[in-house]
């Protein structure tokens, strides 16, 4: 069965106004997108009918052969879409290992998560992750603790050992100092190939960083995609986004 993710001619109003309008976007396997835009460019919007939240006006969007405007948010989870929001949300009072513990795939519940024996495989599982988000030496450290950068790798992970096969990362180096940014990237990178990977995010040197594909969205729709060099020397682009 096909993990290609099939958005096909969205619309969606608010109000009388049209946050999507007829958008069509396909996705394959294991790539990473980028999707940009000015404010208002329906970056979001899309996002939320992706995963759900949002039911659209006309069109559809499918994934592994099954129609996803008609499922509820925790069903598109359950075939293995996760989003991560531009504000990290981390259990401030469990440690690093812990919040990974309590979100790995099977929603154990908090109690046995806590203190029910993880398997081999859960462990190993778990271990990979710390080593690919980079806060292996901070297993134990309280995850209110951490740094901004780090709340957002770890958010990362805690999506990440729930095997997803699509990741929607909403904007997430806002915030981050340099260094942070650069290790972000790095962390977005290695994901290509294992995971299908969505980045809406407007720090255009982050973009140009990890970006194969761009998708530049402009009043409800696809403006301009393609290879970053094409799109930034795109004239339209220019002229409604880069050039402000």
């Amino acid at each position: 069965m096909s993990a290609r993710l099939e958005v096909d001619k969205i619309t969606v109003s608010f109000d009388g106004f049209r946050a999507l309008d007829e958008l069509t976007l396909s996705l394959e396997p294991g790539e990473l997108r980028c999707v940009v835009g000015p404010n208002g460019a329906g970056k979001t919007t899309l996002m939320d009918v992706i995963t759900g939240k949002t039911r659209p006006d006309s069109g559809s969007v499918r994934f592994a052969g099954r129609e996803l405007t008609r499922l509820a948010e925790h069903q598109i989870v359950g075939l293995g879409i996760g989003r991560k929001f531009q504000r990290p949300t981390v259990f401030p009072g469990h440690t690093v290992f812990e919040n990974l513990e309590l979100t790995l795939k099977g929603g154990k519940g908090v109690f046995r998560a806590l203190f029910a024996r993880l398997s081999p495989d859960e462990r190993a599982a778990i271990d990979r992750t710390l080593t690919l988000i980079g806060l292996t030496e901070s297993a134990k450290a309280l995850a209110g603790l951490l740094s901004h950068g780090q709340k957002q790798w770890l958010e990362i992970g805690m999506l990440l050992v729930q095997e997803p096969k699509v990741l929607l990362v909403d904007e997430p180096v806002a915030g981050m100092a340099q260094d942070e940014i650069e290790k972000t990237a790095e962390i977005l990178a290695s994901l290509v190939g294992q995971h299908t990977v969505v980045v809406v995010e407007h720090d255009m040197d982050f973009v140009r960083s990890i970006a194969r594909t761009v998708t530049v969205l402009h009043e409800g729709r696809v403006l301009a995609e393609g290879p970053m060099q094409e799109v930034q020397n795109d004239p339209r682009v220019v002229e409604v986004y880069l050039g402000v």
